[in-house]
């Protein structure tokens, strides 16, 4: 599947908003294909840049992308970076972001049937810690989760993270991973909480259908692998997909990957199949 073109990517409705997170106010963008429709489902989503950076502009080509794909209401919510507040701010934000989003339905030109949350790279983690969170609280009930390429394992331990460590194209790559991990949980202990650390949590039944999209030659591509066999070992609906290889260097790689190689088929796929959409 080819990446939507730039004339549908521009037609996707935008509206700036401010919402909830758990400390005060984040800025964060809605996408609907259609201004006036009504959508039953809603994706909160949470952008890449390792805890340490990155906004709602580094992925506004994939969540128009994703809206027009999907043909889905999309919320794209910043949170709090490492830099103002390490761990657990930003995990709690991504919860109460989903809290917020559930309360506000109206205004998101959403019926509240469908929640659903989705991330890339750091907020692969954040999505999956808040489909944690949402079933060790009760609340919010979400009928999916969507981790790309996401970062579950800050002891950078799996295989695939060792191996690229040694490859000079992605040396860098593993050690931006590494410095984001060490700003966001500067506390060691906090690096086996469940909520930081999902890949390592020892309490994964009851969790929301996940969907789980990995690439080659990236060194997370293990997390993603691994964390959906933790979860269907644990009686959970969890589908992994392996991308091609796509070159990291690009500090905007994940999300041009999850663009225009073929994620937007696997998830529209998966989604079609929960009927939800």
């Amino acid at each position: 599947m080819s990446c939507p073109n730039e004339a549908a990517l521009l037609a996707i409705h935008t509206k700036e908003l401010m919402v909830l997170g758990a400390q005060g106010e984040l800025a964060a963008r809605l996408y609907v294909p259609d201004s006036k429709a009504i959508y039953s489902s809603l994706v909160v989503f949470f952008h890449p840049g390792g805890f340490v950076c990155g906004g709602l502009e580094d992925v506004d080509g994939f969540t128009r992308a994703l809206a027009h794909s999907c043909q889905v209401a999309v919320l794209s919510s910043t949170y709090t970076l490492a830099c103002q507040h390490p761990f657990p701010a930003a995990a709690e934000d991504a919860h109460a972001v989903l809290m917020w989003a559930r309360k506000h339905a109206k205004k998101l030109r959403w019926d509240a049937r469908f929640l659903l949350t989705a991330g890339i790279e750091a907020g692969g983690n954040l999505a999956a810690s808040a489909s944690l969170m949402a079933r060790d609280r009760s609340q919010p009930i979400l009928a999916a989760q969507i981790l790309i390429m996401p970062m579950l394992d800050p002891g950078l331990s799996s295989d695939s993270m060792r191996a690229m460590c040694n490859k000079p194209q992605v040396a860098g790559v593993a050690a931006g991973c590494d410095k984001g991990y060490r700003d966001y949980l500067p506390r060691a202990a906090d690096r086996t909480h469940p909520y930081a650390s999902p890949l390592h949590s020892s309490r994964l039944k009851g969790l929301a259908p996940a969907l789980l999209l990995s690439a080659e030659d990236d060194p997370l591509r293990d997390d993603a692998a691994n964390y959906a066999q933790k979860l269907l070992d644990a009686g959970n609906v969890a589908h992994h997909v392996r991308l091609p290889a796509v070159p990291l260097q690009d500090a905007a790689a994940r999300s041009d990957c999850a663009r225009k190689e073929g994620a937007l088929q696997e998830i529209k796929r998966f989604l079609t199949d929960l009927q939800v959409i």
